[in-house]
């Protein structure tokens, strides 16, 4: 495992639940953090708290990452207060309950906006600075629901599952340049988008319970210190899809 002392971080989303914990896992592990959002700003500034209490450096950035033009002011904002990003953690989403009856063709150019056009915006956006320097990390956190389907809404696994092809992808095409690129795909992580949910129950996982944040967030800092592990979709669901 390499050491990620020092690296500055991206995490988009990165003020509430699962983005939350990376961004903090990130700045124990040694990163300075920015943590963007969307809508809660109180989120984003607790959490560049807590990392700035870690002793890290953090900011906090607004922007809709499923906008290009946001995405152009976050990169440059992020990396003229921190540093050039080295770590993405592209963790930005949303889900919509929603049954085939329900869904419209705004409420599916909306997710797949929302879920995967956000992750190659700004993986766009930070690539040419980690060519430059030989030297990146891109993990997407990307659903169960891309491999065993959803519940929950058509597009929002369609749009999970583009994340695992635009992973395989990047990762083929920038496996010289020092750049990995892999994804994380958690099933029912205690999270307040889960808890809220009365869709998902604990008893759909095999292993009994809700996955814990820093079940996920572990992974987030276990890739960005390994330069061996590329394309690659690691599977924290609970034994609720098995590979």
């Amino acid at each position: 495992m390499a050491d990620i002392t020092g690296k500055t971080a991206l995490v988009t989303g990165g003020g509430r639940g699962i983005g939350r914990g990376i961004s903090l896992a990130l700045a124990r592990a040694g990163c300075n953090v920015a943590v963007n959002y969307h809508q809660r700003l109180e989120d984003a500034e607790s959490a560049v708290r807590e990392i700035r209490a870690l002793g890290r450096r953090a900011v906090a950035i607004q922007a809709d990452v499923s906008r290009a033009a946001d995405v152009t002011r976050l990169v440059q904002a992020a990396e003229s207060q921190l540093a050039p990003i080295e770590i993405l953690i592209n963790n930005a989403g949303k889900i919509l309950i929603q049954s085939i009856e329900q869904m419209t063709e705004e409420s599916w150019h909306d997710m797949i906006a929302s879920n995967l056009t956000s992750c190659f915006l700004v993986t766009q956006a930070v690539l040419p600075g980690m060519r430059a320097r030989h030297w990146g990390r891109i993990i997407n956190i990307s659903s169960v629901a891309a491999q065993a389907g959803s519940i929950v809404g058509v597009h929002y696994a369609a749009s999970k599952a583009g994340m695992l092809g635009l992973t395989r992808s990047y990762a083929r095409v920038l496996a010289k340049e020092g750049i990995t690129v892999n994804a994380i795909t958690p099933a029912l992580v205690a999270t307040e988008m889960v808890l809220s949910n009365p869709v998902a129950k604990p008893e759909m996982i095999p292993i009994g319970r809700f996955g814990e944040i820093d079940e996920v967030a572990d992974i987030a800092v276990m890739l960005a210190g390994n330069a061996y592990i590329t394309g690659q979709t690691i599977n924290a669901n609970g034994g609720y899809y098995m590979s």
